[in-house]
């Protein structure tokens, strides 16, 4: 009786450490095939200019696309312009803001408001403090400040 305790002991110990391998080998696996996506999404992206669709069974594949822009074949490289013709685009630029992040910054004012209504009301704000981080995100990504 004792050598069949002593062997299921045995077995039980072998099957928990071939677990662990066959885990760490499937998240392995699995983050390999995520990034290999994820190039091939940008990649499509750059070269056709339209973001791939993930199958329907696939709801949550969400990426952000990295920082360096690829440039496209066959883009002609900008010219160089004089010092003075780059003056008056910078305060052009400064003069009208980029659409996309005043809606962001009005959206970071509303969700702040509705925070601190929340705190008043001592209700759950954790939805709410993640959206903030989200929009502030948003901010940064387009080169403003919070």
């Amino acid at each position: 009786m004792a050598d069949v305790i002593s062997d299921y002991q045995k077995w039980k110990q072998q099957g928990e450490s071939l677990r662990t391998q066959a885990k760490q080998a499937m998240e392995t696996r699995f983050r390999e095939v995520l990034n290999e996506a994820v190039s091939i999404a940008e990649e499509y992206r750059a070269d056709f200019g339209a973001a791939l669709k993930p199958p329907p069974a696939v709801t949550a594949f969400r990426f952000k696309t990295s920082a360096k822009g690829k440039a496209k074949k066959g883009a002609k490289p900008p010219a160089a312009k004089a010092p003075e013709a780059k003056a008056p685009a910078a305060k052009a630029a400064e003069s009208k803001p980029d659409p996309k992040v005043a809606g962001l910054q009005k959206q970071l004012a509303n969700a702040k408001k509705k925070l601190d209504d929340a705190k008043t009301a001592n209700a759950p704000t954790r939805k709410l403090e993640d959206r903030i981080y989200e929009i502030e995100d948003e901010l940064r990504l387009a080169g403003q400040t919070v």
